[in-house]
Formats: structure tokens, sequence, C-alpha cells
């Protein structure tokens, strides 16, 4: 009857073991509620042509992006370039090592929910001192300790246990030990539970990283591509105004030596001249940076690097808009800022579990003897069983204070999430207004480019009829120059604009894009050198589900771009500008003129 009361007995109490370690005392995960809208208010369908804004309300089928999103701006060496950063650029390649952390702290914390083993065999030869083993009569043990008791005349002298008695202690002896630990702590509380849920979600929000890394490095990558195009087309519109100016020239010494102009006009006609000069080589230095920076964002030395002129012939695409709600799902940062919060979540669950006591299983077990040749023998095993209950009496409240610090913790995580959200509806207003905004004022400013020409033509005209003098001449074309330029500055402002709408919309990356995204984090920890997949395989580029396995610079250079390998080195900046570029029916009426025969004086 005792025999099958001690059973229930033990039973009850595994049953009441399972119970507890079924309990987590991490509060229930609700994601964080934020403040949202049903659409954008800079969106406004119908107050304009959205298209010529550069973007359009998105239509179930294409609320998200594709996800090599560059293409729509249709240049195929962006497209070229924007593949390598995935592969070559070591900002996102250190998100990835960061995310490939974070999985192995996963895989860490997941450990401890197994036991674990651990064997330390030994071999110890040791000798005590005749004054210890003399201690009461004491007699030595296997491991060195000293036991001590009665002994009779009988006994003195002899071994007890693998011991050496008082009088032949002093002996050398060798132990072998052969034993196997195990230990094992019961998740009661979900400590262990909360701790791997914990790091799941940092993995999580690391992996929502290595997107936002790469996504806002090719953002990078598209601006500076576009600042070193219109830099190039502002170095054809300084070139196509030098030839005005020197036309300008050719006519004021034509009128000069007619009679009909003075020095003053000859020396205004050359400081104009020689300041537009310095103004178009003022560019290399910006080119030259823009061109840098290209070659820093897809790992290349920018010795290296370099890019040809091209004319600008950029389009402004149309980016698909959907409702802010959209956002939620579609930025990786409020993807990454929301699982911080879930992780910070778990850790209330990881402080609260330190009140409790916990509960450990440990075993132990094996053999030792004085003869390695009996090491095995059954007489010399040992082992031992037991569980260890352990709980914090006083601890001056630590306890108190680490569960108030992993609430607080999850506040702010809360908060930080909030403004996020509200930081990323803002972003999208903004770009949408600058659009909306410049669509407008770059037409208002090719008017005033166009009204700007026709004053330099009329301006040179009554110059040679000698009604104005060469001041309202140089007046008016640096006014044209002037507003040419600004023409310029607003289509790069409209590019910036497209780009920065497309990356605060999350580019082409979705929460539904995890695994993905997770992958090509650790398909980036199997890449050597040269940035292909160790063992044959190819870089799938983060985000973007392309595949680029071949070395740099393959791809640049067949779109034009220079990627030199060895000791050749990239064409310095300012690269020659061909001489088709300046075309005659941009050149202003005055070239014509100024090449006829000049005015007779008047008589």
């Amino acid at each position: 009857m005792n025999t099958v009361r001690t059973r229930r007995a033990n039973w009850s109490i595994l049953g009441a073991f399972g119970i507890l370690a079924g309990c987590n005392l991490a509060p229930p995960y609700d994601p964080p509620k934020a403040a949202t809208s049903t659409a954008f208010k800079e969106a406004v369908p119908g107050a304009a042509n959205e298209a010529d804004q550069g973007w359009k309300l998105a239509d179930p089928q294409d609320a998200e992006l594709g996800t090599r999103w560059w293409e729509v701006y249709q240049d195929p060496q962006l497209d070229d370039l924007e593949q390598r950063v995935a592969v070559s650029n070591q900002t996102v390649a250190a998100a990835e090592a960061n995310y490939r952390a974070a999985r192995a702290l996963v895989s860490e914390a997941e450990a401890a929910l197994y036991p674990t083993l651990s064997l330390a065999p030994s071999v110890v030869r040791s000798r005590s001192s005749s004054s210890v083993s003399s201690i009461a009569g004491g007699v030595t043990g296997a491991g060195g300790a000293i036991t001590t008791g009665a002994t009779t005349g009988a006994t003195t002298g002899a071994t007890t246990g693998g011991g050496t008695a008082t009088g032949a202690s002093t002996t050398p002896r060798t132990i072998y030990s052969l034993p196997l630990e195990a230990s094992y702590q019961i998740d009661l509380w979900g400590s262990v539970r909360n701790t791997v849920a914990q790091n799941r979600y940092n993995a999580l929000a690391s992996a929502a990283q290595v997107a936002t890394a790469l996504l806002s490095t090719q953002s990078q990558l598209a601006q500076a591509y576009f600042e070193l195009r219109v830099t190039d087309e502002q170095r054809r519109l300084l070139d196509t105004t030098l030839e005005d100016y020197r036309a300008s020239l050719h006519l004021v010494r034509t009128l000069f030596n007619n009679g009909l102009a003075s020095d003053e006009d000859i020396a205004e006609a050359d400081t104009q001249l020689a300041s537009a000069e310095a103004q178009a080589t003022d560019l290399g230095v910006a080119r030259a940076q823009y061109e840098h920076a290209i070659a820093t964002l897809i790992g290349v030395a920018p010795a290296n690097f370099s890019l040809p002129y091209r004319h600008l012939q950029q389009a402004l695409p149309v980016v698909p808009v959907g409702v802010p709600a959209d956002l939620l799902e579609r930025r990786a940062d409020i993807a990454a800022a929301e699982r911080q919060v879930a992780a910070s979540n778990a850790n209330i669950g990881i402080a609260r579990a330190a009140y409790f006591p916990t509960l450990t299983l440990s075993a132990s077990g094996g053999y030792e003897s004085a003869s390695l040749s009996k090491l095995f023998d059954w007489p010399n095993r040992f082992w031992s069983f037991g569980p260890e209950l352990a709980q914090s009496l006083f601890d001056g409240g630590a306890r108190r204070a680490a569960s108030a610090q992993a609430r607080a913790l999850n506040d702010a995580a809360a908060a930080d999430y909030r403004q996020t959200v509200l930081t990323a509806f803002q972003s999208v207003e903004d770009n949408l207004a600058t659009l909306r905004i410049l669509s407008l004022e770059l037409k208002q400013q090719h008017d005033a480019a166009v009204a700007a020409q026709r004053t330099v033509e009329l301006s040179v005209v009554r110059y040679r009829n000698g009604v104005d003098s060469y001041v309202n001449v140089i007046t008016a074309q640096n006014t044209f120059l002037t507003n040419r330029e600004a023409e310029l500055q607003v289509q790069l402002r409209q590019l910036t604009a497209s780009v920065n709408l497309i990356n605060n919309l999350g580019g082409g990356w979705t929460t539904r894009a995890w695994t993905q995204t997770e992958q090509s984090a650790m398909d980036a920890g199997r890449r050597d050198g040269s940035g292909a997949v160790s063992g044959g395989g190819a870089a799938s580029s983060a985000g973007n589900g392309s595949s680029d396995g071949a070395a740099p610079g393959g791809a640049a250079a067949a779109a034009g771009a220079t990627v030199s390998t060895g000791a050749e080195l990239g064409t310095p900046n300012p690269p020659p500008l061909p001489a088709h570029e300046i075309r005659p029916e941009e050149l202003l009426k005055q070239n014509q003129d100024s090449m006829s025969n000049a005015p007779s004086p008047p008589k």
C-alpha cells in the first residue's frame, strides 16, 4: 500500500511540474496601435495630372513596387550598378553579418531547452604530506580527502576505499576517473522560452534591418547617379553657354573694329567668358565626388572606377502610392521596430520569472580507480542523482528593479515604434508634396528660361543698334544662364524626391519577404571576397530576388562604366565632352548674327 501511495505521489509531483512548465509570465503580446489615416493628405487625385507629378494612386494589383524598383527609371547603366549593391556594399554586408549573429543567439538560447551533458576524464598523480595524513589518525581517500575516525592496531597501515591509512598516506598514488555529468533546468516559469522568443524577435528585427540597409544604400546610389548625370548636364549647359559668350565676344570685337564698341565692352565680355569657364571647370570637383561615392557604394576602389559623360534624358517615372496603412507592412524599419516591441515584451516574462524558484535536475556517474586496468570494474562505479531547488530570499529589491526596467523598456520600444510610423507617414507626405509642387515649379521655371532667352536676343539687337550698353547684354545672358541652371536643379530635385518616395514607401520589401531576406543574409555569409557564394551558388540579392554571382565590374563595364581590376586607372574627372553634344539649335540667335558681316558704321 505504501508503495502504491509513493508512486501516486511521484506521479502527482511530475504532473505538477508539467503544469508549471507550461507557465509563461510574459504579458500577452498585442502590437502597439499607431496613429494612421485612410489616405495621404498630399496625394490629391484630380488636383492635377498625377503622372506629371511622378505618382499615381495604386490599384490593388500594383500596390507593391517591383523588387527591382530602380527599373522604373529605365536606365540600363543604373540597373547594372544597383545589382551590385547587395553583393559588394560593405554596409549591407555588415547588416547581413549582424543578422547571422542574431540567428546564432537564437540557437544559443534554444540550447537551454535541452539537458547539458559533460564528460571530464582525468588522471591525477598525488602525494599527501606526512603532517596532514597524521591528523587524528586520518585516512586519505582516493580523492585526497582525510577521513578521521578510530583505528585499531589490526587495521593500521591497511587501505580503505582506495585510500591509505596513517603511516602509509605519504605514498604517491594515481587516481583514474571517468565521470559523466548531466544537468537540466526545468523551465517552470517560461524564462528559457521567453529568452528564445526574445532572441527570435531580435533576429527578425535584424533581418528587417538588412532590408533597410539595402534599400537605403540603393537609394543613395540612385541619388548619386542622378546628381552625377545632372552635373554632366550642367557641364553641357555651361559649354553651350561658353560658345554663346565666345560669339558675343566676337561680336563685340567686330563692333569695336568698326568703331561701334568701346574697350570697356571688350573687357566686360572677356570677364564674362573667363568667369563661365571657371564655373565649368569647378563642376569637375562635384562630379568627381559623385563618381567616387558611386564606386564606394558598389564596393569598388574609386581609383578603379569611372563613368563616362552621358546626356541627361531621364523621364520622371510614375510611382504607385497606396494607403498609409500599407506602410505598416511595407516599411522594413517599421517591421523592425514592431519586432523589437515583441522582444521587449518577452523580456518582461524573463524578469518576472526571477521571482520564482528554479528547479535543476542533476545526475552524475562513472568510474574511479587507482588502477587503470581496473577502472571499469563494477565495484569502482559511482553515481549520484537529485533535484536542486533554488530561491532567492532577499536581494535588496534587485528583482523588482529588473522587472520595472523591463516594463519601462517595453514602453520605450512601443513609443519608438509609434514614432517610426509617424516619421514614415511624414516622409511620404513630404515627398508627395515636393513632387506635386515641383511639377508646377518646373513649368514656371521653364517659362522663365524661355523668356530670358528672348530677352538675350532682344538685348543683343538693341546693343548692335546702339540703343543699350553691353552691360544690359551681360545682365540678360547671366539671367538666362541662371534660369537654365535653376530649371536643371528642379529636375534633379524631382528625381531625388521620386527616389525618396520609393524609399519611403518601402521599395519592393514587405513583411511577407521575411524568409527571402533571411536566406539572402545567410547566403551572404557564404560569399568569398569576390562577391560569389562559396560552393558555386549564386549570390542572391537581399530583398530584390536578383542573382549576380559574377565578379564586380562585369555588368557595369558592359553598360559603359569602367572598372579596372589591375594597375589600370579610371578616367580622371571631368571626362571629355563629345563635340556633337553642343547642338546648333540650342545656341542663341546671336551666333548666326555674329558670324555675318558686321553692320556698317553710321554716316
